[in-house]
């Protein structure tokens, strides 16, 4: 497993992908790791940094897509080429790759792993789901993908004869458990420090207490999974 750092490295270019914004930075020392890893990505003049997965990791680059509705990923969005971020990672337990007929599926948000992991895997087909036409049009990072809008949902067309890997909203993943049983699911849940340290992305586990920071974000879809209240 790659080991982390941290690093201050240069916004290459912002771009809009729909509502949601593609973060460009030079890749310097740092590793990309394996799909479905994060890193914690800090905006200038913020004090918490934000768990982001990688997007895409071509030569010299990483990129990152974000959804900018809070304070920190309204921060990030607003960078500016030439402006300088703080970066950790990657942190956390990725995708496990030995697969024989991949599956990849995304909602909302949840496809920022999937450019990465597909370009990994060699373009396997893919089902992404989202609210609208617009945020849609983050599709167009993932080759192969069959897009369905609300109210229509991706476990309606998911096959289920394949090895799915999958990152979104809770429900979706819920769905996704109950129709593959050896899913490898990437849950979301809020992050401070990245490093098990905050105890603030904890799920419960078989009625035990994990940190998704470090046992995760990628589980496997046989642990019965709940989140902690």
């Amino acid at each position: 497993m790659s080991r982390p750092a941290r690093e201050r490295r240069r916004v290459v270019s912002v771009e809009p992908v729909g509502p949601y914004v593609l973060v460009r930075v030079e890749r310097g020392s740092l590793d990309p790791g394996a799909p479905g890893q994060f890193f914690m990505v800090e905006a200038p003049g913020r004090v918490l940094p934000r768990p982001m997965s990688l997007c895409l990791a071509p030569p010299g680059e990483l990129a990152f897509l974000l959804d900018p509705i809070g304070p920190g990923t309204r921060a990030l969005a607003a960078a500016e080429p030439g402006d300088r971020l703080h970066i950790f990672g990657p942190l956390g337990n990725g995708f496990r790759l030995d697969v024989a007929r991949p599956l990849l599926v995304g909602g909302g948000i949840g496809v920022a792993p999937l450019p990465y992991l597909s370009d990994v895997l060699g373009q396997p087909p893919a089902v992404l789901g989202f609210r609208t036409a617009e945020h849609a049009e983050a599709a167009v990072l993932v080759p192969n993908a069959e897009v369905v809008l609300d109210p229509v949902l991706v476990t309606d067309v998911m096959p289920t004869d394949r090895d799915v890997l999958a990152c979104g909203p809770e429900p979706m993943l819920s769905a996704i458990r109950a129709l593959a049983p050896s899913a490898q699911l990437a849950w979301e849940a809020p992050m401070a420090c990245g490093y098990g340290a905050c105890y603030g992305c904890v799920v419960e586990i078989d009625g035990e207490l994990k940190r998704l920071c470090v046992e995760g974000p990628v589980l496997e879809q046989e642990e019965e999974l709940s989140f902690s209240s």
